[in-house]
């Protein structure tokens, strides 16, 4: 199992810096985690083995994600069976060989909005709640020299685990951690982002100083979160439950967070996009059957969650460390 996170690539990459020693240290953490494992790890990696063997002949990261090559009905029919057995999947979408994977969110819109903000080539990056992994090939197709993401859930590792499979010398990596799991003071990042993690932090100020800390002087941190309209007054604190999702904390205003932001020792803050989350960005598909924010929102009135809360309206905002 330790060999799926190819922790000896991820060391040479690290070699040299200041990462070396954390990413040295890791196959004794991963291995605890293993042993913790979830109850449905057997049966996702199962899928993943089942991933028939296609050699990629062309790969588009830049536009979109596309992988192409040689692949024959019956090898299309078993492709899309194994990946069928990593529902539900949430960010994207991929398309794999003639099958396109329609996933929850059109994770590329986002990525639109943000990336023209964006100076990623030959950047080194940590990307905090990564999901499956899906934003990480989006950062190589934009010139990043390598990508680690961090994520607990074990199914999106799983997800990451596919697309590597077709992918596997490209210089991504997946870690099924928290933020809180890796070492204090890290400082060796060019860029970290945090994409839809904020809200779900019970103390986003030490949020915020932890993503600073994997930073090196100079580095940039890439922050996308649920906001609310307000001034640097206003921050929402939902009574109980905010779109269906009970994990939401703090749901600041854009002047709010910028300050929240100088005050945990970054500068040059801004705000690069503002957009409110449609449900055409947002739905349910064949690939995620669940309920999605078409049955979060008032049916009545979109600008208001079923609560009676203001709709998801969600910032970026970049801002360096000194």
């Amino acid at each position: 199992m330790i060999e799926r996170f190819a922790l000896d690539s991820l060391c040479r990459e690290l070699a040299g810096t200041p990462l070396q020693a954390w990413s040295e240290s890791l196959a004794g953490q991963l291995a605890a985690k293993i042993e913790d494992g979830h109850g449905d790890l057997e049966r996702w990696l199962g899928a993943v083995d089942q991933l028939p063997e296609i050699r990629t002949q062309i790969v588009e990261l830049a536009e979109h994600f596309a992988l192409e090559g040689d692949c024959d009905d019956a090898t299309r029919h078993t492709l899309r069976s194994a990946l069928q057995g990593l529902i539900p999947w949430r960010k994207g979408p991929f398309d794999v060989f003639g099958v396109h994977i329609d996933t929850e969110w059109r994770s590329d819109w986002k990525w639109e909005r943000v990336s023209p903000h964006l100076d990623l080539a030959g950047k080194r990056i940590l990307d905090v709640g990564c999901g499956n992994g899906y934003y990480q090939w989006r950062m190589l197709g934009a010139g990043a020299r390598s990508v680690v993401g961090v994520d607990p859930n074990w199914l999106f590792f799983c997800q990451f685990l596919a697309m590597k499979r077709y992918l596997p010398d490209l210089p991504a990596w997946h870690l099924p951690l928290t933020l809180e799991e890796l070492p204090e003071k890290l400082e060796g990042f060019d860029t970290v982002f945090s994409m839809g993690v904020l809200y779900h932090r019970r103390s986003p100020i030490d949020h915020l100083y932890a993503l600073k800390d994997c930073l090196r002087r100079g580095g940039e941190l890439v922050l996308e979160t649920l906001v609310v309209e307000g001034d640097v007054n206003t921050v929402l604190v939902p009574e109980d439950r905010y779109a269906q999702m009970r994990n939401v904390w703090f749901l600041p205003s854009v002047p709010a967070l910028e300050l929240w932001l100088r005050r945990a020792g970054f500068s040059d803050v801004r705000c690069v996009d503002q957009s409110h989350t449609t449900v055409e960005e947002q739905r349910s598909t064949q690939w995620m059957r669940y309920q999605s924010l078409p049955e979060f929102l008032d049916p009545h009135d979109h600008s208001r969650t079923i609560e009676g809360l203001p709709a998801p309206l969600r910032a970026t905002l970049v801002a360096r460390k000194p």
